[in-house]
């Protein structure tokens, strides 16, 4: 038996064989449009779960800490390397050595960087550094009178502006023989003179060393 053609409301007439034609196509178009949004969905959820696995899946934890460095050992093959003696400090085991390599240009200088949670210092060694070294390392800083610690007389620094020096707070200096050691940073007056103090027999090996 031949199906009654389906009467549209719209036209109070049955639809012809083109509009039965459009009529399914635009259903079928709507169904794959939707089956699409679907798949689409899903994807994304797929890619989500798979994110979420590889994150929890990487291992956590923190990097290891870098090995410590041996400051007497360094300064040995920077000794040989520049074929004169330099200083190796012997500072407290609780202070952290951040830095222990030549540095600069003009003059190039043996330098030993000093931290811990709230200050931190430089001990630089200026090869054959002319007077006024110190003075261009600290921005500008004047001398403001002397200090004499464990029987070695430094010159101390005036740093008026930290902020313009660098972050530089306080500042010593002293010759030995053809170099100059200069010990500066941020750090309060009992750890730059107990860094002197730690300097100050190198100093004088290398004014021995000198004459």
């Amino acid at each position: 038996m031949a199906q009654t053609p389906r009467i549209v409301a719209e036209l109070g007439r049955p639809e012809t064989p083109d509009e039965t034609a459009a009529r399914k196509a635009e259903s079928s178009r709507v169904h794959r449009a939707s089956q699409n949004t679907r798949n689409l969905v899903a994807a994304l959820i797929v890619t989500i779960a798979v994110v979420v696995v590889i994150i929890l899946a990487v291992p956590r934890g923190t990097p290891p800490e870098p090995a410590p460095i041996d400051v007497a050992a360094v300064a040995d093959r920077v000794s040989t390397a520049e074929g004169r003696p330099v200083i190796a400090p012997e500072a407290p085991e609780s202070w952290r050595v951040n830095v222990a390599a030549v540095e600069g240009d003009g003059p190039r200088a043996w330098t030993v960087v000093y931290a811990d949670e709230t200050w931190f210092l430089r001990v630089a060694q200026g090869f054959d550094a002319d007077p006024a070294w110190p003075t261009r390392m600290l921005s500008g800083a004047s001398v403001d009178g002397t200090v004499t610690i464990d029987g070695v007389t430094w010159d101390r620094y005036d740093i008026a502006d930290p902020s313009r020096a660098g972050n530089i707070s306080v500042a010593l200096a002293t010759q030995a023989g053809a170099d100059t050691v200069l010990i500066y940073g941020n750090a309060d007056e009992e750890t730059l003179e107990e860094a002197a103090a730690a300097a100050a027999p190198e100093v004088e090996r290398l004014r021995e060393e000198a004459e």
